[in-house]
């Protein structure tokens, strides 16, 4: 199928690189454009999901102690005890149910059939979207806080925190326009860089707590002030650990990324061994180095930076850690850490561009919901600059005021995970692994609705996002509906000669119903159901049906009886599915030649075949369509929902549509 070649310079720049590629991925991890040799060791590969898991030690420990007081470090060591005991072995599993980076959402599309699936996707995507632009706009806020609050730019940028986020979400995209496949080799040095200094400012913390044994003293007796019992401190820390959450971002990330890691050489695309253990290992790596920093960090927040310094507009607000740098290693030794911390912040809005470009092209354009140009990756980075932009408008480029919306988002993500997981271990029969993946379930699930209670900033977003992707979808899907909807047209070895039989002559297509079609598409198990139990046709009632049909469009369009008439049908068993490639089955069915094909769409699906068949006779075959009975709204409403209403119509207009010239174009007959 022919596109039009974009017109405009602006046009061409924007989709240079763009093919029309449906049902492959087209982000910047897609395939096949990271070719074997491209592809990286696991650890490299897990700087890149860690420029967004690594950096929120920027902004975690101070957001910690804002939201547990002195129970921080408890409220830490629950949540890292969630890590390493319910994300992580969620997150392993995922990684070996979707090797291709699909993730959770693609694992629940698989089990969810029908339209179900779709707009449980389409929620999904709207919480998706909420953590990855929250990503996005938090980080480029926390990094402009770090670079107002730096004493080398504190007289230069004081008071235009605003205007620094919007400059580095503006550079962001500006990196993607220009393409990212080159950017991210950037990731290892910033990480590890990252991680070094941050290892030398927790230890230089935790020897002057070594050496000032008081401020312990002083924490603990605060502790036990507030709280009277062991009890009590537990009770506490499992109530507030879900607004600590941000510290559970990146896993999703991990996964996305799982088409960069090099596999071994036995791995083959349907089962990539290789990379699945090397994704499970950067999976493990970077929760542990996690888990000791997160912990580490809340600690020495929590004792030695003074309470007010934490709250808005103090000198440690969104930046604990560097206030820590600077007071116990000097200005020099800050600077150098209020740098390495802008790169990685900077660095995890462009891990969650890269979340976003991978998930928009993966999912909506196949479902019908998007433009085709959502495909090309220059258009959509405008799209989420304009979005980030205004979100950054809305919270002030505030990290506090953003930190609820961005735990929504990643606390919905996991909770979906580990549902999948919990439904996949059900279905394979393994009962201890249901089990386990059901309380991690069930934990999260709570979790992310004490969040949503407690700040309620993510759940209006995400819904936000929600509508907006719903409506649009909507909207595109009508649209795109009157197109052509296959990515390809084969024709097994009986349905050629079936074609090739008329030797130059136009072939004359009747469209039939095939006889064990139901009214409402099924789904494929449903449909095996159905057919097994109805009686067997008799040889006699099939031939009466074909023979009635041949004569019913001999005689209504006068087709002579020495022309033959090739029956053309279409299966319906998925109508939520948009984008397929169309395998047509020749058979002889009572003597009479038949072309049948399973589709998620009548009329498309005929207006496809009858083009497949022209191009290869080099004749345009004629289509002949009965007309349906009924109101033309409902028809049209069972076309857009069933795929099986108003056929000759539509197939007609889509074959307008996608052939221009009237010579070349198979004439419909509806009658």
């Amino acid at each position: 199928m022919s596109e039009r070649a974009p017109a405009g310079r602006l046009q061409r720049f924007l989709l240079e690189g763009y093919e029309r590629r449906p049902a492959a991925q087209q982000g910047p991890h897609g395939l096949p454009a990271a070719a074997e040799g491209r592809r990286r060791p696991w650890w490299a590969v897990m700087t890149l999901s860690g420029v967004d898991y690594f950096s929120t030690l920027g902004y975690q420990p101070g957001i910690a102690v804002l939201a547990a007081g002195v129970l921080a470090p408890f409220a830490t060591v629950v949540l890292v005890a969630l890590t390493l005991c319910g994300a992580l072995p969620v997150y392993r599993r995922v990684a070996r149910d979707s090797p291709h980076g699909e993730g959770s959402i693609a694992m629940l599309e698989h089990l969810l059939p029908w339209w179900a699936g779709k707009l449980f996707v389409l929620a999904l995507l709207g919480f998706a979207a909420t953590d990855f632009v929250i990503t996005m706009t938090l980080s480029a806020a926390d990094a402009a806080q770090h670079a107002v609050e730096n004493p080398l730019f504190r007289d230069v940028l004081h008071g235009h925190q605003m205007t620094v986020t919007l400059v580095l979400l503006a550079l962001l995209a500006g990196v993607f326009l220009k393409g990212f496949r080159e950017a991210i080799a950037l990731s290892v040095p910033i990480v590890a860089v990252y991680l070094a200094l941050n290892v030398v400012v927790i230890g230089v913390a935790l020897g002057r707590v070594v050496t000032a044994p008081h401020v312990v003293v002083d924490w603990t007796n605060l502790v036990h002030v507030q709280y009277s019992s062991v009890f009590a401190v537990v009770g506490v820390s499992l109530l507030v650990f879900p607004k600590l959450a941000l510290g559970l971002s990146g896993f999703e990330t991990g996964v996305a990324v799982m088409p960069e890691i090099q596999g071994g050489p036995d791995d083959t695309e349907s089962k990539p061994v290789g990379r699945i253990v090397g994704a499970k290992k950067l999976l493990t790596t970077s929760a542990l180095i996690m888990s000791v920093l997160l912990i580490a960090s809340s600690f020495v927040t929590t004792v030695l930076v003074p309470a007010d310094a934490l709250e808005s507009g103090g000198p440690a607000n969104g930046r604990a850690l560097a206030y820590v740098a600077h007071e116990y290693l000097g200005s020099g030794f800050g600077s150098v850490y209020d740098i390495a911390t802008i790169l990685i912040l900077w660095f995890a809005g462009a891990s969650a561009m890269a979340g976003l470009l991978n998930l928009v092209p993966r999912y909506l354009p196949r479902y019908g919901m998007a433009p085709e140009w959502t495909r090309a990756r220059r258009p959509l980075v405008l799209v989420f600059l304009l979005v980030g932009v205004v979100i950054t408008l809305l919270f002030r480029a505030d990290v506090d005021a953003q930190g609820g919306a961005y735990a929504t988002g990643v606390l919905v993500l996991i909770t979906s995970a580990s549902v999948a997981c919990t439904v996949s271990a059900h279905r394979a029969g393994q009962r201890r692994a249901r089990i386990g993946f059901g309380v991690v379930a069930a934990v999260f699930v709570y979790t992310t609705v004490d969040n949503m209670v407690e700040r309620p900033d993510g759940l209006k977003i995400g819904l936000i996002f929600v509508a907006a992707i719903v409506i649009l979808s909507a909207v595109s899907r009508v649209g795109r509906s009157f197109r052509l909807r296959d990515v390809g047209v084969e024709l097994d070895d009986t349905a050629r000669a079936i074609v090739d039989a008329d030797r130059g002559e136009p072939v004359q297509l009747v469209a039939h119903e095939p006889p064990d079609a139901e009214d409402v598409p099924l789904t494929p198990r449903a449909r095996e159901a159905a057919l097994a139990a109805r009686p067997r046709r008799s040889f006699r009632e099939g031939s009466t049906e074909y023979a009635a049909k041949a004569e019913s469009v001999r005689r209504s369009r006068r087709v002579p009886e020495d022309v033959p008439l090739v029956f053309l049908e279409v299966d319906v068993v998925d109508s939520s599915e948009f984008e397929e490639r169309l395998q047509v089955r020749g058979e002889y069915r009572y003597g009479y030649p038949v072309l049948r094909v399973t589709s998620s769409n009548v009329a498309s699906t005929l207006a496809s075949v009858a083009l497949a068949v022209r191009d290869r006779t080099g004749v345009p075959p004629e289509l002949y369509i009965e007309w349906e009975e009924g109101n033309p709204m409902n028809r049209m409403s069972r076309y857009l929902l069933f795929g099986t209403g108003e056929v000759g119509p539509v197939s007609r207009e889509i074959l307008r549509s996608a052939e221009p010239d009237v010579g070349r174009r198979p004439p419909v007959h509806v009658g």
